[in-house]
């Protein structure tokens, strides 16, 4: 009796929270449907006849801004997004002595040792002209630095608040690739090669690259992902439905990374879209699961697979591990998507799972709040 009063009073504080959650969600929409802005740079080296020639690919509006992009999913949680903005729809003749000065001042935090420091200079610098405005630009730096001749191997330490970087290692044998964080070092590398990772460093490098695209990056499959668990609390159902989505993204994952198909992003951000407001809307309308709505979640697994297929492409795999860096980085998605399943139910389900109004007090709401939120995102990335 006490147990069941216990859990009556807490459903109608839990429903009250969901409620204002919903509102303070509508708020920020326009901040949460660009959760995919922050990418990795990506930096190609190789050394030859003395000289280190580094290219870094990168959303240099974000750094030339100062937002600190060291755990940080979207640059508009940053106080600077709007310098961001403004530098992002700078022309290229107005934003180039801009970075040129950034970059004067930022290239010593970029510590190169190769038998002692190595000392970087910007060669050349290529801005884009501004496209879309609500996509980042891709800008390139082209550096040099002299290596001396006794030098057998190369370490690279990529600054703090820098986010994440790709390194990858070209024109030798065996060649490195690695990924690192803002203030991580990398292992020594051979300047002849050689430096390939194992399968399984592969596998290990890659797999905290899926994991985090889906916690903290990955809002739309985090939606995606509860509206399955909103059906039902039951196992059998979330099981269907989990495996079937597992299956479908997989699928599409490696055919897209391996490049065997390609659809145009602004095909598959509006389709990941409408399949967030169709599970969420189900649940409203549904109370167990359909014989459609595992066949409904492949489909849509086999689109959320070409949106990670996306991003492990900016990443690139390594051509001679290509298997276990796809493996590594669909069992970081799938440990991701399960560690949301665990904390949904650990949060919800555990404790108000088998009550009799947990369907109108706590699914339904969550429901209707995913589906305005994935309602809001088709719109956006269709006519915005």
């Amino acid at each position: 009796m006490g147990l069941s009063i216990f859990r009556t009073f807490h459903l109608c504080g839990l429903r009250v929270g969901i409620l204002s959650l919903l509102s303070s969600l509508m708020l920020c929409l326009p901040m949460a449907a660009r959760a995919h802005e922050i990418t990795p740079t990506i930096a190609d080296f190789e050394v030859s006849d003395g000289q280190l020639r580094l290219q870094l690919r990168l959303n240099i509006e974000a750094f030339v801004a100062g937002i600190d992009l060291d755990d940080r999913t979207d640059t508009n949680s940053s106080d600077k997004s709007a310098d961001y903005d403004l530098l992002r729809n700078m022309a290229q003749d107005e934003l180039d002595p801009m970075v040129r000065l950034f970059v004067e001042d930022w290239l010593p935090t970029i510590q190169v040792q190769a038998a002692g420091p190595v000392h970087l200079q910007l060669e050349k610098l290529t801005i884009p002209q501004v496209g879309d405005a609500s996509l980042p630009r891709s800008s390139v730096l082209e550096l040099t630095g002299s290596v001396p001749g006794s030098a057998r191997y190369l370490t690279l330490t990529w600054p703090e608040r820098s986010g994440a970087v790709v390194l990858r290692q070209n024109a030798v044998p065996e060649p490195y690739t690695g990924y690192l964080l803002g203030g991580v070092r990398s292992p020594d590398i051979g300047l002849t090669g050689g430096a390939v990772q194992s399968g399984w460093e592969v596998f290990q490098s890659y797999l905290p690259v899926g994991f985090d695209h889906i916690l903290p990056k990955g809002l739309d499959h985090i939606l995606f992902v509860l509206g399955l668990f909103f059906l039902s609390t039951r196992l059998r159902p979330l099981l269907w439905q989990v495996t079937t989505f597992t299956l479908a993204h997989s699928i599409t994952l490696a055919l897209g990374a391996l490049g065997l198909v390609s659809v145009n992003a602004a095909l598959v951000e509006p389709l990941i879209a409408a399949s967030i407001v169709f599970v969420a809307v189900e649940n409203i309308f549904s109370r167990r699961l359909h014989l459609w709505r595992p066949l409904v979640v492949f489909a849509f697994g086999l689109l959320h697979g070409l949106g990670f297929a996306s991003v492990l492409g900016e990443f690139g795999l390594p051509q001679n591990q290509v298997i276990p860096a796809l493996l590594g980085f669909n069992v970081g998605v799938e440990l991701g998507q399960l560690t949301v399943i665990a904390l949904a139910y650990g949060a919800l389900g555990y404790w108000f799972g088998k009550h009799p109004k947990y369907r109108g007090r706590v699914a339904i709401p969550a429901s209707v709040t995913i589906a305005l939120i994935g309602s809001y995102w088709f719109y956006e990335r269709v006519f915005l």
